[in-house]
């Protein structure tokens, strides 16, 4: 593994342990040229994933793009990060196992909607202004009234 600091090739594990609910795992880091300290995860990756975009272009599957999305939603909110990885690393299983290398980005969204829901409805209301391109104060007025019991339009 390269160093991020000096870029070094020869790192030496330090620490290994199981991360994510057991579906990573952990490692810190030890440079010997620059003494850097850094921690690295690894993951078993089932297959190559590509988004395919509404517009129909093609782009590889992102976990980072997918966790910085959850992330920012998430921000703030009484959740735990360990509850957030494990969350992501749900939403990535799920995709791997869908059997289809191509997943449409609505498809993505829906999963991480439904995700989102069932833990912290802020986030759920932040991501999905995001995802449905909120232009005015009404589009959240008419999604929250959605999700209260009873208020919704029939």
């Amino acid at each position: 593994m390269r160093c991020p600091f000096c870029g070094n090739v020869d790192t030496q594990v330090k620490d290994s342990r199981p991360a994510e609910d057991n579906v990573a795992i952990r490692r810190r880091r030890f440079c010997p040229a620059c003494g850097g300290r850094f921690t690295t995860y690894e993951r078993v990756q089932l297959r190559d994933l590509v988004v395919v975009k509404s517009s129909g272009r093609r782009e590889d599957f992102d976990r980072t793009k997918l966790e910085r999305s959850i992330r920012i939603a998430m921000q703030k909110r009484p959740i735990e990060p360990e509850r957030i990885d494990q969350m992501i690393s749900g939403i990535v299983r799920r995709l791997e196992s869908m059997g289809d290398t191509d997943i449409p980005s609505k498809v993505i969204g829906e999963i991480v909607m439904e995700t989102l829901a069932r833990i912290d409805t802020v986030a759920y209301v932040r991501f999905a202004s995001v995802y449905k391109n909120f232009q005015a104060a009404d589009d959240f007025d008419k999604f929250v009234s959605e999700l209260r019991p009873g208020t919704a339009e029939e």
